[in-house]
C-alpha cells in the first residue's frame, strides 16, 4: 500500500507542479472534478509539516485555516454554497500553492456492496450484461454533472488513511466503467433535483458484510475476537508478503484492452500444457473443489491443473468430449498438448466447459489433460458438481465402439489432480512465478488467510480512508455472500450501518439498500431468510429497502435490469431525504387478523391499493393450519388488504408470500412497486416494528 501510494503521490505532485519533496498533500478524495456536498460545512484534510499553517480559499468567497498537527495531519471545514459550479479551491502551505479546478457543489452519496454494485455500466459480457447499456453509455454525453470516484480494490489488516481513485465526469468514454447501480441512482437524483451528483463507489464482488465492518464494531459480536486478533498480527507478515511479491515480474492486466485482457499472457508457464512435462513435484487437489477450500487458501491468480487418464482401447483415434463443468473465472484447456478449448472473457465464471477433443489428439490409451485457470475475484477453480467432470465419446462414435468396450460410455474425472500456482493477482497486477519449481511454497504465510473476504479488511482499506468526507447518504447492494447464515446477518448488517454512521459523524445518515433478488442457490441455501433479515433491518431509523423480486433472474445472480434498481433506491432518497411526494416503496407486511376460515393481511405502503398478478407458479401465497403444512392459497384483494384462504383449511394460522429462493413478485401497489417476501409465522421474533418506514 505504501509503495502504491508513493507512486500515486509522485504522479499527483507532477500534475500539480509541486516539488517532489513537498510534505504538503491532500487526502485522495480531494482532486479536480470533485463534487462537494452543497450547503454544508465539509471536512477537508491532508498532511503537511507539523506546526505549519494551511490556508484555503474558495472561489465562492469562503475560506478556512488549519494548523498541521504533530502527526502531520491537518483538517479544516469549508462552508459550501448551494448547488452549482464549476468552482476553484486554492490551498496554501508555506510556499506551495495548489488549485483544485472544476469543482461542483451538489449531492454526494457513498455507493457500496458486492458484485451487483460493482457491476459496470458496460456489464461483464457475454453472460452478465446491463439492459440498455449501449444507449445509456451514449446518453451519458449529456450528464457531465454526474461524477464518480471509484475506490480501487484494496484490503488491509489495519485502518488506512489513503486509498486510490479519481473523480471522473460521466461521458461515453468514461461511463462504461461506472457502477451501473450507482449511475442509475445518480441519474435519477440528478433529473429530479436538477443538481450535480457525486458518487463515491467502493465495492468488491463476492464479499461478506463483515469485511466492511471495523474491528472495534465487529469484536462486539460473538465469534470474531480470535480472527480479529490474528488479522492484527498479520501486519508484519503482510509486509513481508508484499516484499516477496515485489521480487517477481508483473503484468498489469487492467491496462490491457478489454477483449485481450486475459489472452496471450506471458506467464512463463507454456511448458505446463506439454504432454511430456513432468508434474511429479506438484501438489494434489481433489476436484471438483473451489480452491479457497483447499491448501491453496484465499488466492486470486493463475493455477495449472493436470490429470493423466487411461481410456479404453476402442476410444483411440476417436473424437471425444471433455466436460469440466463451470470454471471460475477463465480457462484454457489442453489434451496431449493440443488446445481443445477455452473461455478467456470475463463473465464466464458460471458457464459449463464442454470441449471437443479431436481424434488426432487421441493417439494412445493415455491422455494428459491440462487446464490453466485464472481467478480474479471470489472463489476460484474447477468447482462444479462431480458429475460435471467427465470424458466421453462424441455422439456417433459411441455406438461404433460399444461391442469392443461394453458399458464404458463415460469416464469420471473427479478425484486427484495435480496443481501448480504460476502467478498471483493483486491490485490489477499479475505477479509472475512461472513454472520453474514450486515457487509458491516459499510464499510468506500469514497467521490467518487474509484477503478482501476477511473480516474488517475492506472497511480498513476502502471505507476508513473516505471518512469523514461530507456525504448526504449511502446506498448498499450486498447480501448474497451471507445467505449461508441469515441469523448472523441479522446482527451484522444493522451493526455495519451504525458503524458507518459513526465513521461519517452522522448518526442519522440515510442508508438505503437493495433486497437481494431471486436466484437458484440450491437446496442448502434459503435466501428468503436473508431477505427477511433485510426487511427487518428497516426497523433502524433512516433506512430504506428497494425490492427486486420482479426484476431478478433465478439463473443469473447478476440481473441485467439495474435501471430499476437505481431508480428504486432513488425513490427512497427522494421521498425520505429530499421530502419529495413520490411513491417510494411497495407493500410491506404489517399485521394479520384471523377470520373464520381466512386470514386478513394489512400492509404499509399499500399506496392507492393492492394489485395481485398471477405468476408462473400461481399467486405466490401459501397458507397453513395448526399443522404448519403450507398449501397454495386463494387470495382476494380487498382495497389495501388481502383475504387469504384455502378450501381445505378451516382454521388458518399462518401465511407466507414469495418465500423461496426463486419466487418472483406477484403483489404490487397500484404505483407499480413490488411487495417484499414475508411470512406471518414467527413474525414478532423476526421483524420488529418499522416506525421509520411509515
Amino acid at each position: 500500500m505504501r509503495r502504491a501510494y508513493s507512486i500515486a503521490l509522485f504522479i499527483f505532485c507532477l500534475n500539480f507542479g509541486l516539488a517532489n519533496d513537498s510534505p504538503f498533500r491532500l487526502a485522495p478524495l480531494f482532486t479536480d472534478h470533485m463534487v462537494l456536498q452543497q450547503d454544508s460545512n465539509v471536512p477537508i484534510w491532508g498532511w503537511g509539516t507539523p506546526g505549519d499553517t494551511i490556508g484555503v480559499r474558495a472561489s465562492w468567497g469562503e475560506g478556512a485555516m488549519a494548523f498541521v498537527g504533530m502527526d502531520s495531519l491537518w483538517m479544516l471545514t469549508l462552508k459550501t454554497p448551494s448547488a452549482g459550479g464549476p468552482a476553484r479551491v486554492e490551498f496554501r502551505h508555506d510556499h506551495t500553492v495548489l488549485y483544485l479546478n472544476n469543482v461542483l457543489m451538489g449531492e454526494v452519496w457513498l455507493c457500496s456492496g458486492q458484485s451487483n454494485m460493482e457491476m459496470p455500466l458496460e456489464g461483464w459480457p457475454p453472460t452478465d450484461t446491463i439492459a440498455g447499456s449501449a444507449q445509456e453509455i451514449s446518453n451519458s454525453l449529456f450528464l457531465p454533472t454526474i461524477r464518480m470516484f471509484t475506490v480501487k480494490r484494496a484490503f488491509s489488516p489495519v485502518p488506512e488513511s489513503v486509498c486510490e481513485g479519481a473523480w471522473v465526469e460521466a461521458m461515453p468514454t468514461t461511463s462504461p466503467g461506472f457502477s451501473a447501480t450507482a449511475y442509475f441512482f445518480g441519474k435519477a437524483l440528478q433529473q429530479a433535483l436538477k443538481v450535480p451528483v457525486g458518487l463515491i463507489h467502493s465495492s468488491w464482488g463476492g464479499t461478506p458484510v463483515e469485511s466492511w465492518m471495523s474491528a472495534d464494531r465487529l469484536s462486539g459480536i460473538a465469534g470474531y475476537d480470535t480472527v480479529i486478533q490474528k488479522i492484527h498480527q498479520s501486519v508484519d507478515s503482510l509486509r513481508m508478503l508484499k516484499e516477496w511479491l515485489g521480487r517477481f515480474p508483473t503484468v498489469n492486466v487492467r491496462q490491457r484492452e478489454r477483449d485481450m485482457r486475459w489472452r496471450g499472457l506471458n506467464l512463463r508457464d507454456s511448458l505446463c500444457a506439454a504432454r511430456d512435462y513432468s508434474d511429479a513435484s506438484w501438489h494434489v487437489m481433489q476436484l471438483p473443489l473451489v480452491w479457497e477450500r483447499s491448501g491453496l487458501g484465499q488466492f486470486d491468480g493463475v493455477v495449472w491443473f493436470r490429470k493423466q487418464i487411461t481410456i479404453p482401447v476402442g476410444w483411440v483415434h476417436r473424437d471425444l468430449v471433455l466436460e469440466l463443468g463451470p470454471i471460475d473465472d477463465i480457462d484454457v484447456t489442453y489434451v496431449n498438448g493440443v488446445r481443445v478449448g477455452g473461455h478467456e472473457e470475463e463473465g464466464m465464471w458460471n458457464v459449463n466447459r464442454t470441449y471437443h477433443v479431436p481424434a488426432s489428439a487421441v493417439d494412445s490409451t493415455v491422455l494428459q489433460v491440462a487446464v490453466r485457470v485464472i481467478d480474479f475475484q471470489g472463489g476460484g477453480g474447477i468447482g462444479g458438481p462431480e458429475k460435471s467432470l467427465s470424458l466421453r465419446l462424441e455422439e456417433g462414435g459411441e455406438r461404433a465402439t460399444l461391442q469392443a468396450d461394453a458399458g464404458t460410455q463415460r469416464i469420471s474425472l473427479a478425484g486427484a489432480w495435480r496443481y501448480l500456482p504460476v502467478a498471483e493477482y493483486r491490485g490489477s497486477q499479475l505477479f509472475v512465478f512461472g513454472a520453474d519449481g514450486q515457487v509458491y511454497d516459499s510464499r510468506p504465510r500469514l497467521p490467518v488467510d487474509l484477503s478482501g473476504y476477511s473480516p474488517t479488511t475492506l472497511y480498513n482499506a476502502m471505507i476508513a480512508p473516505l471518512a469523514p468526507f461530507a456525504i448526504r447518504g449511502a446506498i448498499w447492494y450486498q447480501g448474497e455472500s451471507n445467505t449461508n447464515n441469515p441469523a448472523l446477518y441479522r446482527k451484522l448488517f444493522p451493526s455495519m450501518i451504525t458503524n458507518w454512521r459513526s465513521a461519517f459523524r452522522n448518526e442519522n445518515l440515510p442508508f438505503y439498500f437493495v433486497q437481494i433478488a431471486p436466484y437458484e442457490y440450491g437446496p442448502a441455501i434459503s435466501s428468503h431468510l436473508l431477505r427477511e433479515v433485510q426487511l427487518a433491518t428497516l426497523a433502524l431509523p433512516n433506512t430504506g429497502m428497494a425490492v427486486t423480486l420482479d426484476i431478478g433472474n433465478p439463473s443469473n445472480i447478476h440481473p441485467a435490469n439495474k435501471q430499476d434498481v437505481g431508480k428504486r433506491l432513488a425513490l427512497w432518497a427522494l421521498a425520505k431525504t429530499y421530502q419529495k411526494k413520490v411513491a417510494f416503496s411497495g407493500p410491506l407486511y404489517k399485521s394479520m387478523k384471523r377470520r373464520k376460515g381466512s386470514i386478513e393481511l394489512s400492509f404499509e405502503n399499500a399506496g392507492a391499493g393492492l394489485v395481485l398478478n398471477k405468476g408462473l407458479h400461481g399467486n405466490g401465497f401459501q397458507i397453513s393450519g395448526p399443522d404448519s403444512v403450507f398449501m397454495d392459497a386463494v387470495v382476494r384483494v380487498q382495497g389495501k388488504k388481502l383475504i387469504v384462504s384455502h378450501p381445505d383449511i378451516t382454521n388458518p394460522v399462518s401465511v407466507r408470500y414469495a418465500f423461496s429462493n426463486t419466487a418472483g413478485a406477484t403483489l404490487f401497489n397500484r404505483e407499480g412497486l413490488p411487495a417484499s417476501s414475508f411470512r406471518t409465522d414467527d413474525w414478532e421474533v423476526t421483524v420488529p416494528a418499522r416506525a421509520a418506514v411509515r
